[in-house]
């Protein structure tokens, strides 16, 4: 036993986290920089008398993540998925508690923006720059970035403004960039819900590539189907606490009985109707 457990290595640690986000009210100076810096620095019964409202978005969570883990992260809507992965990136500030990572954390959201008045190839430069990898290693890399993305599939666009493509295309080439690296941390935040079953597959393959050199993924998404074949342990959020972390199946069999989900299970085909029968001829 002992043996197994010298083979976990930590790679991000959440002691008795806390994220608090300050939502500014209708007090006096809004919208002055001034009034903003001082509304930042007032705490407590000031807060309160500039009309902020404090909002728990995380309370008090914390889990052992280790190297060679993909760990999906669920829960229904607002309950504090995507807000954790920002702590962990090192993007949000925790109220209370820690976060401990070993490696660089990279976060890779739909949201996330490159340049949408730059072409996607350079774009792919950009993103590539941005990570860490030297112009050598992106020449290297672009042809399998831009094949992998799929999104030269209908025309040439990975020479267009990324102001052009779809959301769907700016996504699968967002993750295609990510993907080229190996990462310590690589947190996604809902890129495998974008594309069509092919692109899915392929980033799922790509997971798993990522998890045998070593690195350590998370993964929020709504599509229980991706957590399911891509994790292998998940943590459920709900209203900011964490309510179950364990193995994927026992994890989704508990959420799917709590949120009546079952989408990504097979659905029964439809009855074939018979088609009506031709009116017989009348008689003579």
């Amino acid at each position: 036993m002992a043996e197994n457990t010298s083979e976990l290595v930590p790679t991000v640690v959440a002691d008795g986290v806390d994220i608090v986000y300050r939502v500014n009210g209708t007090g006096a100076g809004r919208g002055s920089a001034t009034a903003a810096l001082n509304r930042i620095l007032r705490r407590g019964k000031a807060e309160k008398a500039a009309g902020v409202r404090r909002v728990h978005a995380v309370r008090n969570v914390s889990f052992v993540a280790h190297r060679g883990e993909a760990i999906g992260l669920i829960g229904t809507n607002g309950s504090g998925k995507s807000t954790l992965l920002k702590a962990v990136a090192g993007l949000l500030p925790v109220e209370n508690g820690r976060i401990y990572t070993d490696g660089q954390p990279s976060l890779l959201g739909v949201n996330a923006a490159l340049m949408s008045d730059l072409t996607g190839e350079r774009n792919v430069y950009l993103g590539g720059l941005a990570m860490g990898m030297s112009r050598e290693q992106i020449r290297e890399r672009y042809d399998g970035i831009v094949d992998f993305s799929g999104i030269n599939e209908k025309g040439d666009f990975i020479t267009l403004p990324m102001r052009t493509y779809s959301s769907g295309m700016a996504a699968r080439l967002r993750f295609s960039i990510a993907a080229a690296k190996d990462h310590d941390v690589l947190l996604i935040d809902e890129a495998l819900a974008t594309g069509d079953r092919s692109f899915q597959k392929r980033s799922e393959d790509r997971i798993r590539e990522l998890r045998r050199h070593a690195g350590t993924v998370f993964l929020v998404s709504h599509n229980n189907k991706s957590i399911r074949d891509t994790c292998d342990r998940v943590l459920w959020l709900e209203r900011g606490e964490l309510r179950m972390d364990g193995p994927t199946g026992e994890v989704l069999k508990e959420y799917e009985a709590f949120t009546g989900d079952k989408s990504d299970k097979p659905k029964a085909k439809p009855k074939a109707v018979p088609a009506p029968k031709a009116p017989a001829a009348a008689s003579a």
